[in-house]
């Protein structure tokens, strides 16, 4: 039997793009701090983007049907920060410059990249539940350098200029 607290230092040791996950709707604009989001498929391109079912905000993807993806720049460490803190809704999106691209879910004005996405399935397994996201619109920023999680703490991976 494999106890929780041995997987969750192992995923630890796991390097994982950070994001900020949104969505928008009738009862407002919510987000939080992901790095459980991967590729599925490019066919129709699809991610999967793990969110705790004990979330405040959870129902509101579940009834939005909609997210964004903002895959955070080296530079974005604040922002990852703030959404995951307590912060109300309203207060973290005070933070950074948002936008919308097709679904209407906030996008990070400078994040490295954002996929807007419209939820196709949802799985509840344990304490998450995992949101099968068609990917409507994508876009690309100039930002060359991603944060990353890795062994509990933020690092920066990609290139560096060189004077």
């Amino acid at each position: 039997m494999i106890e929780a607290t041995d997987f969750r230092n192992a995923m630890s040791l796991l390097t994982s793009a950070v994001s900020v996950v949104t969505t928008a709707g009738m009862s407002g604009r919510y987000g939080f701090t992901a790095s459980a989001v991967c590729s599925v498929t490019d066919t129709p391109p699809t991610l999967l983007v793990c969110m705790n079912l004990a979330s405040s905000s959870h129902v509101h993807f579940v009834d939005n049907k909609i997210l964004t993806v903002n895959v955070l720049a080296a530079h974005h460490e604040h922002m990852s920060k703030v959404f995951s803190s307590r912060l109300s809704p309203e207060e973290r999106f005070k933070h950074g410059i948002w936008t919308e691209l097709e679904t209407g879910a906030p996008v990070l004005d400078d994040a490295l990249v954002s996929f807007d996405c419209e939820i196709d399935q949802i799985q509840e397994i344990g304490t998450h539940s995992i949101f099968m996201c068609r990917i409507v619109a994508i876009k690309q920023s100039l930002h060359d350098q991603s944060l990353v999680y890795f062994n509990r703490a933020y690092h920066q991976v990609g290139q560096t200029e060189v004077v």
